[in-house]
């Protein structure tokens, strides 16, 4: 095993300084990833729908917020698509995240297993599309991770939140972030959780046993480059990237790359926690700056000794997961082809050891069907 490889595995004995949920991004704070159900067969693209309407709230929920100003048939198209995509971001990491909680020990955290938004949860101008969309002042159900407690509890998309453990859930325009700072300290006591929910105008009690996962958030990209970020704590892949791949599995070795990043720590170790977080905080917006997205972005080159020990985490983790690695070598030569990194904004420039990358992977999907035939344990 490479000595980075075994250094930050060390390191993945270390606490994580930040309480569970209550770092995540406000796309993702209710569960570490989100998902619409996923495909038993992860090679074939399925993208959910999106339902026209959310259910409606009882008298007992607050009143929905004023609407905002209008929307028009673009913004309405483009925020429907946001949504698609990003379901469907969340239904080919839903494995990775829950089957590789060992693997991200410094950041496994217990989850809720589900994701919700509200009118408020994009940007300002958008507001009155995320209404027409069905989104109001309380937080919805947008996502159930397969396999989790909340699919095993009967969590549904569209169900409208209105407290856990008994303490009402925050509504507005920071009802994201508020619900976070709460449900914090209560997945940390709990083995399960009480979830009130309005669903088709009548109120919900569920018991949602909490799930281990990799806590990281799945976010969607807004650009058309063909690009793949990891702060630390949230992996970014763009629109570009989700048109290039021909398939979940080719979606899901983008995936497994930034989770295993992050798990590695190389973010916080190459000190681009902040460089890539403003990357990200600037692309999760439906219309981004483009103008900071010139060059790299300040994005350093990964070094390619790191490069190749995250190539072998991803692997595993992809295995670990159910995904087929075989196809790994094609995918990452094609894509360096396509976009080679005299593309300063595209992913080769920041991961350019193509030929020692390409050379690792073959040589641990060896590995991986070695053991799989062996019925060995599947860790780096």
């Amino acid at each position: 095993m490479f000595s980075p490889l075994r250094s930050a595995f060390r390191s993945f004995q270390r606490a994580c300084s930040i309480k569970p949920l209550a770092c995540l991004s406000a796309a993702l704070l209710l569960a570490g990833c989100t998902t619409a159900p996923v495909s038993n067969a992860p090679g074939e693209e399925t993208l959910p729908s999106v339902p026209s309407a959310a259910p409606a709230e009882s008298t007992a929920a607050a009143p929905q917020p004023a609407r905002a100003s209008t929307y028009n048939a673009a913004q309405l198209a483009a925020l429907r698509q946001i949504v698609q995509q990003q379901q469907r971001l969340d239904s080919v990491a839903a494995p990775l995240l829950i089957s590789n909680a060992m693997l991200c020990r410094s950041y496994a955290r217990n989850l809720i297993g589900f994701s919700a938004k509200n009118a408020y949860s994009y940007s300002d101008d958008y507001v009155a599309a995320a209404q027409a969309l069905g989104f109001g002042d309380r937080l919805q159900v947008t996502g159930v991770l397969q396999g989790s407690g909340a699919e095993q509890a009967g969590v549904m998309v569209g169900d409208v939140l209105v407290a856990v453990e008994g303490q009402q859930l925050p509504q507005g325009r920071n009802a994201e972030r508020d619900a976070a700072a709460l449900l914090g300290p209560i997945v940390t006591r709990h083995a399960s959780v009480t979830l009130d929910v309005i669903r088709n105008d009548q109120a919900v009690t569920l018991n949602v046993p909490l799930t281990l996962a990799c806590g990281y958030s799945v976010e969607l990209g807004n650009t058309d480059n063909v690009i793949a970020y990891s702060d630390g704590r949230r992996v970014l892949v763009s629109r570009g990237m989700l048109n290039f791949v021909h398939s979940d599995t080719e979606l899901a070795y983008v995936l497994a790359k930034e989770i295993a990043q992050n798990a590695l720590r190389y973010p916080i170790r190459l000190h681009m926690t902040a460089t890539v977080g403003g990357i990200i905080d600037n692309l999760i917006r439906v219309t981004p700056d483009t103008t900071a997205l010139s060059g790299t972005g300040g994005v350093m080159p990964m070094p390619k000794d790191l490069d190749i020990a995250s190539d072998t985490v991803a692997l595993y983790m992809l295995a670990r997961a159910g995904y087929d690695v075989q196809g790994a070598h094609a995918f990452w030569a094609r894509l360096a082809d396509a976009y080679p990194a005299s593309v300063p904004n595209g992913y080769t420039a920041i991961h350019p050891s193509t030929d020692a990358r390409l050379d690792n992977i073959d040589r641990i999907v060896r590995d991986i069907q070695t053991k799989l035939a062996k019925r060995q344990p599947l860790f780096p």
